[in-house]
């Protein structure tokens, strides 16, 4: 079904879509983004550097209730995963409208993605283009994360299917990326990988491990291997393993290696992940642990669309639990839910002029819009919701 770009009328799913599109078109793509304070320039004139200094700026700039990266001098940039996530959502409204400037648009994105690569490992593999200070050390710019690598490669993939330049081919050099540099080790329950290569304590992010499994799985999906699919399968073996009496999962393995609890997007990245195996393999392997998993996610979403933080904590109501709620409902074809999370989102973190917000405090709105973190997340959402109700076919459903 295609929409004529004439024949949108104003309000619709796909006029929202256009709107946030312009307005990081206007940007070129490029902003601030979530932990990017490490990369103040005020800390790198100081004459030393002290890791307690750049993780108090990193964190100040952070959670401050205004944007103090221009005060603090932060540079805006292009980043690796909103780049991804920018190219699919152009190309999704490509197909929605007919319109050429988003196909280029999103061809100039995935050559972007190609610069934007880590050069620490020959594969291709996403990254920050800023430090990242944490309490046990700094992650430096460059270093190369599955995260990233996992939506890089969908965009890849998808790019392939209408592009002369073989994107493709890039994107499956990522099939060896988790077994040669994450330390990917079967275990009792499966098999595990490494967030990124520098992570060496004795902790297992969950998330990243489904995403590592996904990343696999999408690779088999365009080019059958036995050593993908086998190596997606025990990963997800080893993350359904570590899922909760509730239908939940902490953040990581242990529970106690991160003070994150079992918040709403990584356990919407779980979810996504375990549905693609389904779409992929079908075996139906992992029917029951996605029931679960979707009742303990329903609930964190109220009645009306209103994301919670966590399973304990409401707030803050974050634009990305908006965004990753949208994907899984659309992706599992429950398009009521999925209408009314955006429907709430475009109420209460929506700008009105192609721009959302960060996050809905108790008693404030951080009325920061971070490039990533809201556009890229929100556009690629609203494409998702949109694909979905195309699919189903019902046109008259609008967010």
């Amino acid at each position: 079904m295609t929409v004529e770009a004439d024949r949108v009328p104003e309000g619709t799913g796909l006029e929202l879509l256009r709107s946030v599109l312009s307005w990081s078109r206007d940007r070129d793509y490029v902003g601030w983004d979530y932990a990017d304070g490490a990369s103040s320039r005020l800390l790198s004139a100081l004459p030393f550097d002290s890791g307690w200094l750049t993780l108090a700026v990193q964190e100040t700039v952070k959670r401050a209730p205004v944007n103090l990266r221009p005060l603090f001098l932060v540079e805006q940039r292009a980043n690796f995963m909103g780049t991804a996530l920018f190219a699919m959502a152009n190309l999704t409204t490509h197909r929605l409208t007919g319109e050429d400037r988003f196909l280029a648009d999103a061809l100039t994105l995935g050559n972007r993605l190609l610069t934007l690569q880590s050069d620490r490992v020959p594969e291709f593999a996403g990254c920050h283009r800023h430090d990242l200070q944490g309490l046990d050390g700094r992650t430096p710019a460059g270093t190369p994360g599955i995260v990233g690598t996992s939506y890089g490669v969908r965009a890849l993939l998808r790019l392939a299917e209408c592009a002369d330049r073989p994107f493709d081919d890039v994107a499956h050099t990522a099939a060896d990326f988790p077994f040669e540099h994450l330390d990917y080790s079967e275990c009792p329950d499966g098999a595990r990988i490494r967030y990124k290569p520098t992570e060496t304590g004795d902790y297992y992010t969950l998330n990243a491990n489904a995403l590592g499994a996904r990343t696999l799985l999408d690779l088999h999906a365009d080019r059958p291997s036995s050593r993908l699919r086998e190596g997606a399968t025990k990963i997800l073996d080893y993350v359904v393993s570590r899922q909760t009496d509730v239908g939940g999962w902490y953040y990581r393995d242990p529970p106690g290696a991160s003070h994150l609890s079992m918040d709403s997007h990584h356990n919407g990245f779980i979810i996504e992940s375990l549905v693609r195996y389904e779409e992929v393999v079908g075996d139906g392997r992992y029917d029951d642990a996605i029931a679960d998993a979707l009742a303990f996610y329903r609930d964190l979403f109220e009645p009306d669309g209103v994301p919670r933080f966590d399973e304990s904590e409401p707030y803050p109501r974050d634009i990305h639990a908006s965004s990753q709620g949208v994907i899984v409902f659309a992706r599992c074809r429950d398009l009521a839910t999925a209408r009314r999370i955006l429907d709430w989102a475009r109420e209460h973190l929506y700008a009105g002029d192609g721009r959302f917000y960060f996050r809905k405090h108790r008693y404030h709105t951080k009325r920061t819009t971070l490039m990533r973190w809201c556009q890229a997340w929100m556009a690629f959402a609203v494409a998702e919701y949109l694909a979905a109700r195309d699919l189903r076919d019902e046109p008259g459903v609008e967010p």
